[in-house]
């Protein structure tokens, strides 16, 4: 049996000879890396990987200072998260000023049913900070004055609470690509509309002005291209003929928290897997993508292309 792992992850500008050097620290006190992911982005270098630590040639302490003294020569950042250190994962998430997909996620964790603990609330305005003090969560603004959240104190907040996974519960800024990449994978947004269809702000009023009849929400990993990052869940309702702003709205936030919090288990338990831009189930479980299997019997089966066949039979 694979002893539990322990993570490191280094984050700073790029630089010759950096992996070399975390790498060769790590083979000297005889710890294997089972796993390592590195990329570079405009300048920015981030690497994760899992290594086994089990029978290391130093105590817990001594890595971490090691690999403390080593990011202070490099000038990068270098985490190091024992198996014990994460037992139970930590979320953060970020707000504006609509509760509902919060309100979803708080009452998931309050009855043991989130499998993870939300550590932090971060918003960018003050509005929900009593929503968070009503279940002891801690809350800080990141707003400045014009408005836009601060995503220096962002990522000091994200650090702090050693974050596992950002949720994006309709906050209402676009988070920059310093964010995006050092949380690649592990930042979920719910969208309200099927996406790739109305991306961008005002979507409820798009699918209006364009007059669908069945409008929807979407979960989605985030990316530095918006709301174009892969799909997680997605739910569905129709428009009614005389529906405005206000009823389309009414019909898509119950589903906007719905599909989120089905977004974070399936993330959570470790049910998904990104492959070439599109999520796939591990294995078999109790999750599925895409509708209820019982929705299939509602559409019709035939007639598909074949006429040939037809006429034969």
């Amino acid at each position: 049996m694979t002893p539990p792992l322990t993570e490191i992850t280094v984050v700073g500008d790029d630089k010759t000879g950096l992996i070399a050097r975390v790498t060769t620290l790590l083979f000297e006190r005889e710890i294997n890396i089972e796993d390592l992911d590195q990329a570079v982005r405009d300048g920015l270098f981030r690497m994760t990987m899992h290594v086994d630590a089990s029978g290391m040639t130093c105590s817990e302490a001594a890595l971490r200072e090691a690999l403390d003294g080593l990011g202070e020569d490099l000038g990068v950042d270098v985490r190091v998260r024992f198996p014990a250190d994460r037992e139970t994962q930590g979320i953060a998430v970020l707000v504006t000023r609509e509760s509902h997909p919060l309100e979803a996620l708080f009452e998931a964790w309050a009855n043991d049913e989130l499998g993870a603990d939300i550590s932090v609330v971060i918003g960018n305005h003050p509005d929900l900070k009593p929503l968070a003090d009503r279940y002891g969560v801690p809350f800080h603004d990141v707003g400045t004055e014009s408005g836009s959240a601060s995503e220096e104190r962002l990522l000091d907040l994200l650090e702090r609470y050693e974050v596992d996974l950002i949720v994006l519960a309709r906050y209402m800024r676009i988070l920059g690509p310093n964010v995006v990449f050092r949380y690649e994978d592990r930042i979920i947004n719910v969208h309200p509309s099927l996406l790739p269809a109305f991306p961008g702000a005002e979507a409820y009023r798009q699918a209006i002005e364009e007059g669908v009849r069945i409008a929807g929400v979407t979960a989605h990993y985030v990316t530095t291209d918006l709301d174009q990052g892969p799909i997680i869940t997605q739910r569905a309702f129709n428009v009614p003929d005389d529906a405005d702003l206000a009823e389309i709205k009414r019909r898509g936030q119950p589903l906007e928290a719905e599909a989120l919090l089905e977004a974070v288990r399936l993330h959570l338990d470790k049910a998904i897997a990104v492959h070439r831009g599109r999520t796939e189930l591990r294995g078999d479980g109790e999750y599925q993508l895409g509708m209820d299997p019982a929705l299939d019997g509602i559409n019709p089966d035939r007639p598909i292309d074949g006429i040939g066949e037809v006429l034969t039979d």
